[in-house]
């Protein structure tokens, strides 16, 4: 519902009262024990307890001359869009079924290494786009060598060794996962990602082609045409370090039927150090909760970020308040529950043994990362 003005909002009075004082808006679901957020969104407890107490007077209006200015929304590029690259051809989403990811190569015309200090995702036909993952396919590449230069493609049905988009942690189980990298992507509740801290940016190698990854969805009722696009800011001169993408994910589990509280783990150790930028729990619609804690070189240990109450609707992005050097060697482990049991109303079929797969009703376990580096590791 829109919440724009007062006339708007009034209905929703005591909705709003529930959902601030139960904490469910605004989406916020980092435990505030652990770690600083730059992007932190909470509600202090005095605004909370303004808003309790004007549901419950009856929500009056309040003098308009005191009111203040209307906001101005952006409309289009939240960033500086030097460079757009969108999908030639509109993309039918059919109107039902069970919609695989979908794949498009999009060659950049980059003629040289190429930085980029920003990138945003903006889906054409918005509600019917679930996610969005731009990655960067350098020259040489194999991965998706069957696809078409800005031909839609779906690969071969995925399966752990032989996914469209494969644990990148796991080289050896997946070959092809060291052939390409995160740029940028979109969900609900994302805005657009930075790639300038501490003097950084993203690079893309000379020639190299961007593939979109799609995950449409079926709104039961009519077919919809999409033509996503994506924005990039380029960098003004060559960055002293290197804004690189990393994920620590695991998939060699299966949730038990009826289970209400299983328990999955993963884990990344560090080759070089780093500087840990934001970090990115992710689960499917069974996911409960998930910890990542980190372990330094010499055996100490932190927690990064705890979220109790994980929400597959809001795939949330947390920015450390300060990037957190990390030496050669630093550990993180993430730990992640699950309910499988018919208690969970968001689950699909509690009767099933769930394992990875790439539908919302299979689940994941992944926590993605921003690292920045010097360019000479």
């Amino acid at each position: 519902m829109p919440l724009l003005t007062y006339e708007n909002a009034r209905p929703w009075a005591k909705a709003i009262r529930a959902a601030v004082l139960s904490g469910k808006m605004p989406p916020w679901f980092a435990d505030p024990r652990y770690g600083h957020f730059q992007n932190e969104r909470r509600l202090s407890a005095d605004n909370i307890a303004k808003i309790k107490a004007w549901a419950e007077v009856g929500a009056p209006e309040g003098d308009p001359a005191k009111a203040p200015p209307p906001i101005s929304w952006t409309e289009g590029w939240n960033i500086r869009a030097d460079a757009v690259f969108q999908i030639p051809d509109p993309y039918i989403i059919p109107a039902k079924g069970t919609l695989d990811y979908v794949y498009v190569v999009v060659p950049t015309g980059f003629t040289k290494d190429t930085w980029v200090t920003a990138g945003e995702v903006r889906p054409g036909a918005r509600a019917s786009v679930h996610h969005v993952i731009v990655c960067v396919r350098p020259p040489g590449s194999q991965w998706m060598k069957d696809a078409k230069p800005l031909v839609p493609y779906i690969p071969p049905h995925a399966t752990v060794e032989s996914a469209g988009d494969p644990p990148l942690n796991d080289p050896q189980s997946n070959p092809v996962n060291m052939s390409y990298e995160f740029l940028a992507g979109y969900s609900p509740g994302m805005g657009p990602q930075r790639f300038d801290i501490d003097h950084s940016a993203k690079l893309i190698p000379a020639h190299s082609d961007l593939v979109f990854q799609i995950h449409y969805l079926a709104n039961g009722k009519t077919a919809v045409a999409d033509q996503t696009k994506m924005g990039l800011t380029l960098a003004a001169a060559r960055p002293t370090k290197r804004f690189y993408s990393a994920v620590v994910a695991g998939v060699r589990w299966a949730i038990p039927p009826g289970d209400p509280n299983y328990e999955g783990h993963a884990s990344l150790t560090f080759g070089e150090p780093v500087e840990l930028v934001f970090i990115q729990p992710h689960l499917h619609l069974r996911g409960k909760d998930m910890t990542a804690r980190l372990t330094y070189p010499g055996g100490e240990q932190q927690v990064l970020l705890s979220v109790p109450h994980y929400d597959f609707n809001w795939q949330l992005l947390y920015y450390l308040d300060r990037p957190l050097s990390l030496p050669k060697g630093s550990k993180i482990d993430i730990t992640a529950h699950w309910d499988n049991s018919p208690n969970n109303p968001a689950n699909p079929d509690p009767s099933v043994t769930v394992k990875w797969g790439e539908q919302s009703w299979d689940e994941m376990l992944s926590m993605a990362m921003g690292v920045v580096v010097d360019l000479d590791e």
